[in-house]
């Protein structure tokens, strides 16, 4: 498959979208939006996740495990 028609990569995931990403579930990706752990973008009354801050989601999680062994 050429660049050309390459389908784009995704730049903005609905919560659930982002839940199966991260392989939790749908309740556990909206409490950890309200702790302030996964960080989100609005636009207009919708919360989109970036790939970056599913990243620093996954890096949050690998410290937090490490400091506890």
């Amino acid at each position: 498959m050429s660049p050309a028609t390459a389908p784009a990569e995704q730049l903005l995931y609905r919560p659930e979208e982002a839940a199966k990403a991260l392989r939790i579930g749908r309740s556990m990706v909206y409490e950890e939006i309200r702790l302030g752990r996964l960080q989100t973008v609005r636009i207009g009354r919708r919360r989109l996740v970036p790939p970056e801050y599913i990243e620093q989601y996954a890096e949050l999680l690998k410290r937090e495990a490490e400091a506890t062994t």
